[in-house]
């Protein structure tokens, strides 16, 4: 029997059709960035939590760094997201309540540690989050210069000029722009090279300090906050206090591509051992970064992104569009160690409660530093740190 026309025509749509359905199911699925686990694998995480290994002794020395997030949440409107992602939406004032419910517990968890999967939602990050580390160094420097002590350390200049670009365009929310004007027109901050190379800011007043060596004020502005060790001995701390807004770009990644050090050896140790051997190459190097961090003196410190004291091995610095500042968390990541001959190698893997209490210019997504404190050990973990590790968001189960 022939074939008619309307049959005919119907064929190219029934195929288009299926081709359409096709090309549906073979479509990547949505990343999921957030999957809660079961009761059964939040009592295991939690039951393998190591405070001894952050430096305290009970539940209970937890309370002053939970103070500390308290107070930045308690300015924050309780009805508004602090985090609205496409699988998981979060309140400031459920942040608020994990917090006060954890400190109600704290008595109790030392002798009870299941209380906290009985009492939390554990929402675990997916998409394999990294672990790098930073902390608190101490420099050489004086208030005043000498030949000693030549490299200045600049506070903000006034000329410095930002802008919040959130009300222009729904994509740019919670994006700066960084600036200067000259000649009437909006122009690029200067960048690392012309304010250490090309002296840009030289005989403006604002040096704060003058120090040794200007690897060390690399470091130092990488860190964003640490201590002035003077030569009588006294310490002055120094704190952030702005930036240029030029990206951030990693010197260890640079130094890699071109081929001066190798691609497993990529450390902070290895970077300063380079640049030692090499110190014609360091303003060349060092420029390849054009982020500049101006700092503050102070008698206190060091602080994070919420104004507020952080904790060695419990405060870390989160991209706060996928970890908000104020979020309770718990965290599995293998410390680095330093080997009988001094080298590298991966310790046990530490789970440990940690608290959003940072932000910071290189992290982004599912990268978190986490903040390993003051002194060698703490100077080695963080140039050594840069591993997958696990963490969970701790949310409180409503009635």
């Amino acid at each position: 029997m022939p074939i008619s026309g309307s049959t005919q025509r119907r064929r190219p749509i029934v195929l288009l059709a299926l081709l359409c359905l096709l090309a549906a199911a073979c479509a990547k699925r949505p990343v999921t960035e957030f999957a809660e686990v079961p009761g059964k694998t939040a009592r295991t995480v939690a039951q393998q939590i190591d405070l001894n290994r952050q430096g305290l002794g009970s539940w209970t020395e937890l309370a002053p760094s939970l103070e500390h997030s308290l107070a930045y949440l308690s300015r924050k409107p309780s009805e508004e997201p602090a985090l609205q992602r496409e699988h998981l939406t979060v309140t400031w004032g459920e942040l608020r309540a994990g917090l006060l419910l954890l400190r109600n517990l704290l008595p109790r968890l030392d002798a009870e540690p299941d209380l906290l999967a009985e009492h939390f939602r554990f929402v675990q990050v997916t998409q394999n989050p990294v672990f790098t580390g930073y902390y608190e160094p101490a420099i050489e420097a004086d208030i005043a210069p000498s030949s000693v002590y030549a490299y200045p350390i600049y506070a903000q200049p006034d000329d410095l000029q930002s802008v919040d670009l959130s009300p222009f365009h729904p994509r740019f929310k919670g994006e700066r722009l960084f600036y200067r004007l000259e000649d009437g027109k909006v122009v690029p901050y200067h960048t690392r090279e012309d304010i250490d190379t090309h002296n840009r800011l030289s005989g403006r007043g604002l040096e704060i300090a003058w120090a040794k060596d200007p690897v060390d004020i690399f470091f130092l502005q990488v860190q964003g906050s640490g201590r002035l060790i003077l030569p009588d001995g006294t310490e002055k701390h120094v704190l952030y206090a702005g930036k240029n807004g030029h990206q951030y770009v990693s010197l260890g990644r640079v130094m890699r591509d071109m081929g001066l050090l190798q691609p497993d050896g990529v450390s902070m140790q290895s970077i300063r051992a380079y640049l030692e051997r090499h110190p014609q190459r360091t303003k060349e190097l060092l420029a390849t970064n054009p982020s500049y961090v101006f700092l503050r003196l102070s008698d206190k410190g060091p602080f994070g992104a919420m104004n507020q004291p952080l904790t060695p091995r419990v405060s870390l610095a989160t991209d706060p569009k996928l970890l908000p500042l104020g979020g309770l968390l718990v965290f599995s990541v293998p410390l680095p160690e330093q080997g009988p001959r001094g080298e590298f190698r991966h310790g046990p893997v530490l789970t440990g409660l940690g608290l959003a209490q940072d932000t910071g210019g290189a992290i982004k997504g599912h990268r978190l530093d986490f903040f390993s404190g003051y002194g060698e050990e703490a100077t080695w973990i963080a140039g050594h740190m840069n591993t997958p590790g696990n963490v969970w968001i701790l949310l409180p189960k409503t009635e």
